[in-house]
């Protein structure tokens, strides 16, 4: 059990490094990065495509990355945007890495990227615990989901700098209740934002992008109690979050995420 843990803990910190670096290197350029992390069916892909058909039209530089396990489905629905899209495919793995993203945007990110947006592996456990070097996290359900979401997973919705609430077109009929979920939310991630979005009618389209926009070039409002690492401009070492015990999600507090 101590072996495990401590390779674990050595993964956690050499992608913690990685992924420091592609912050660094990035910020350079001027480009920001948006980690979209999502259980599946949340409707990430759709909300995202809308949100690159938007800055296309406002002619706002972006680009997309996708990942999934299998298929490049999710690649050619967001290149209808108009924006450079790239699918990564994770052979199997249930997340993206710091060193899988540095090695697919190497020579291919465009020169003028403004945004990068990053669709991580639809999973709210394993993609939690992993820092991709983004300026923004960005953490979506859907009101189909259940209002207990963010309780039952802690680490991806504690460590989220926005929360998006998509699909809400179906509050009503799935008996949504979101004083509730804001209130989950709330208790394990105190004071972050939570934006409403409905991709089929483009609510909060808008919001999401400027909130994306606006941390380009300064550290986000809001500082997550879970955060990876401190989202600082801060060249010197760097805190990072107690290593998991086990599994791949870095626990709560007071409770754990469910598998």
């Amino acid at each position: 059990m101590c072996r495990s843990v401590d390779v674990e803990q050595a993964v956690l910190a050499k992608n913690d490094r990685l992924a420091r670096d592609l912050r660094e290197d990035l910020a350079r350029r001027s480009v920001g990065v948006v980690n979209l992390l999502s259980s599946p069916g949340s409707g990430k892909t759709e909300l995202l495509g809308r949100v690159l058909a938007r800055a296309v039209a406002l002619d706002i530089p972006v680009a997309a990355l996708t990942a999934d396990l299998a298929t490049e489905n999710d690649a050619r629905r967001l290149a209808r945007s108009g924006a450079p899209v790239r699918q990564v495919l994770t052979d199997g793995l249930c997340h993206l890495e710091a060193r899988q993203l540095r090695t697919r945007l190497a020579g291919w990110l465009p020169a003028d990227t403004a945004l990068l947006f990053v669709e991580n592996v639809g999973n709210l456990v394993c993609p939690a615990s992993y820092d991709l070097g983004e300026t923004l996290r960005i953490v979506l359900m859907a009101v189909t989901e259940g209002e207990d979401k963010p309780l039952k997973y802690p680490t991806a919705f504690g460590s989220a700098h926005l929360v998006v609430l998509t699909k809400t077109d179906l509050a009503e009929p799935a008996g949504f209740d979101e004083g509730a979920f804001r209130a989950h939310v709330q208790r394990v991630n105190p004071g972050v934002e939570i934006v409403r979005t409905c991709a089929r009618t483009g609510d909060g389209v808008d919001t999401v992008l400027e909130r994306a926009l606006a941390v380009r070039h300064e550290a986000p409002p809001h500082h997550p109690p879970l955060a990876p690492r401190p989202h600082s401009h801060d060249h010197g070492p760097h805190e990072h979050a107690p290593a998991p015990a086990a599994g791949h999600a870095r626990p709560h507090p007071a409770t754990t995420p469910a598998p």
